[in-house]
């Protein structure tokens, strides 16, 4: 690992290929907050498929490429003496200071329960008590990781079930009023309906320390691993799967699910 002096020699390394870069490369120069938004965005999905992945060379190239994003978005803020690098890093720095006063400070923390509670008590009196506990979710995050952080935080006001166990009577109250729905055929109702039943998975699953996108995004690759098997094997067997019956593929299925039971 490299020591404090070679880290900085990094950091300000690249700050000088940026600002070189900002000077003299047409495409660089032109960018924007505006501009470079979406692909900020594209940069931090690319992160969290390497992690996902674990997979470490991937992950250290993703976050240089969210690390230049940051830089940048510093850099254009220093053209227009609004804020630069330095800033940034001053006001994380206290902000962190100031969130882990059981560090900085003389407030006791023993768990990490503790420490968020503390966490989200600070942050309302941080905006002086003007902002509300929710308010703090951003309005763009994918909807499935905003629930999942809607319920987090109002855990930590206190809001919660007294045993987890009781939210499986919550989420079969959903299934019930979601089916009822669609009984009457109401379409705009089963979809209010069946955000309700999402939302109350996500609560069992936050309950359960289960992770909702991980655990998701593990069932999506776990379909598109047998479907492929399907595709795959219909291939060999000089087919497609447009002529193949649904019961032909459910056996393939079956097959591929088999095999990833045997190599556990």
């Amino acid at each position: 690992m490299h020591t404090k002096q070679e880290k900085l020699d990094a950091f300000s390394r690249i700050l000088d290929i940026l600002d070189r870069l900002r000077l003299e490369c047409p495409w660089d120069r032109k960018q924007t907050f505006q501009s470079l938004r979406c692909n900020t965005i594209e940069e931090t999905y690319e992160l969290a498929d390497a992690i996902i992945k674990q997979d470490m060379q991937n992950i250290c190239k993703e976050l240089g490429d969210v690390l230049l994003h940051v830089l940048f978005y510093a850099k254009i803020g220093s053209e227009t003496n609004d804020f630069d690098i330095a800033d940034v890093c001053n006001k994380l720095s206290d902000k962190l200071i100031f969130r882990h006063p059981h560090v900085f400070g003389n407030v006791e923390a023993s768990t990490s329960e503790q420490v968020v509670q503390n966490w989200e008590e600070l942050k309302l009196k941080e905006k002086g008590g003007n902002k509300t506990i929710l308010a703090g979710v951003p309005d763009a995050l994918p909807a499935l990781i905003k629930a999942h952080r809607i319920q987090d935080k109002a855990r930590s006001a206190g809001f919660d079930w007294d045993e987890r166990s009781q939210v499986w009577d919550k989420v079969k109250e959903e299934i019930s009023e979601f089916q009822a729905e669609i009984e009457h055929k109401d379409e705009d109702n089963m979809e209010a309906e069946f955000g309700d039943l999402m939302f109350s998975l996500i609560n069992a699953a936050r309950l359960y320390n289960i992770n909702p996108e991980n655990a998701l995004e593990r069932t999506n690759k776990k379909f598109i691993r047998r479907f492929n098997y399907i595709e795959k094997k219909a291939a060999e067997q000089g087919t497609s799967l447009k002529d193949m019956t649904l019961d032909e593929m459910e056996q393939l299925w079956c097959e591929a699910k088999s095999m990833e039971h045997q190599r556990k």
